[in-house]
């Protein structure tokens, strides 16, 4: 019951003109800014160690700027609920769609790559803007809340795109190549990893970053061709996504090699326009000093050699015995 009062609040909520909820998105950004302050820390040491070269007003003029956004992403994510097809194809606009209904006519599956950057969700709205060749589809990592996993499926695959738990991809792209079927899957590979799923690190706006090297190996195992997504915000509720190909036989790649493409593409798209990525994670949390301590790599795995709680206190004594 309460979830279907819910959801009917956010079907009510999304009815309203775009207009309307810029307006409450702006209400919103005084509330999580000013009053909550909502990951403010976070946000300020990420864009501060990103951008050493910017000053503290420059920081906190981009601060500002993602937070405005952040919100305009929230109610924009709600109104796909009810936005009609012609008004999200004028609003979210793809360029390079020909080279992707070219592989797809011949029957070849495609990657597309990109980040937590402008509103992702609305790339889930490609299906408008392809040929029926090939069967949009976005990898996604199911949400413990049951309520809340529901309704990002619902509206992520209210224009046809299909969504594939994470857990699951490699079976399902099987089984869509086998059918004759190919697909033009989305991946978002710029979270953090969990520490045994690390095999990579690489410079990335100006930390030594972990990073995601599993979507390559599918890309690489079932030969899609390689896209990055680069998506603009043109202005206030209007996106740009250009389809860059980057590899047309990855298998033939060396390993990491694609994961470093794709993280540099990403690296150029934030730096052209710094507010519109997720600054709001903590993406920096895992270190390298702290991987090479409490793990190693034997035969492409990794293994634990100390615990969290081991780490601690190894970080303890080392500290009182350097003062």
């Amino acid at each position: 019951m309460f979830k279907s009062c819910c959801f009917s609040l956010l079907w009510l909520i999304s009815c309203l003109p775009l207009s309307i909820l810029y307006v409450m998105s702006d209400m919103i950004y005084l509330f999580v800014y000013h009053i909550v302050a909502y990951r403010r820390n976070t946000v300020h040491h990420n864009l501060a160690t990103a951008f050493p070269d910017k000053d503290e007003e420059e920081i906190k003029q981009i601060e500002r700027r993602f937070y405005h956004w952040l919100c305009d992403y929230m109610v924009e994510t709600i109104k796909l609920m009810t936005i009609s097809s012609k008004n999200i194809k004028r609003r979210m606009v793809f360029k390079g769609t020909e080279i992707i209904d070219q592989f797809t006519q011949k029957g070849i599956t495609c990657a597309l790559m990109l980040g937590h950057y402008c509103n992702w969700e609305w790339i889930s709205t490609l299906p408008l803007s392809v040929s029926s060749n090939g069967l949009c589809a976005e990898i996604y990592h199911p949400l413990e809340n049951s309520g809340v996993n529901q309704w990002f499926l619902h509206v992520r695959q209210r224009f046809g795109s299909v969504c594939i738990p994470m857990a699951e991809t490699l079976r399902h792209i099987a089984k869509y190549q086998q059918t004759g079927h190919p697909l033009i899957i989305g991946y978002i590979a710029d979270q953090k990893p969990n520490w045994k799923n690390i095999h990579l690190w690489t410079n990335f706006l100006n930390h030594n970053t972990p990073v995601f090297t599993g979507t390559e190996r599918i890309i690489k195992r079932t030969r899609q061709v390689f896209f990055y997504c680069d998506v603009r915000r043109v202005r206030r509720g209007y996106y740009e996504c250009e389809f860059k190909l980057l590899e047309r036989h990855p298998e033939k790649v060396p390993d990491f090699q694609l994961t470093e493409w794709y993280m540099k593409e990403l690296e150029k798209t934030i730096q052209r326009e710094p507010a519109y990525w997720l600054w709001s994670h903590d993406r920096w949390s895992r270190t390298k000093e702290e991987f090479d301590i409490r793990f190693f790599v034997k035969d492409g795995k990794v293994f634990q050699r100390m615990s969290e709680e081991e780490y601690a206190k190894h970080k303890g004594w080392k500290s009182y015995w350097h003062h």
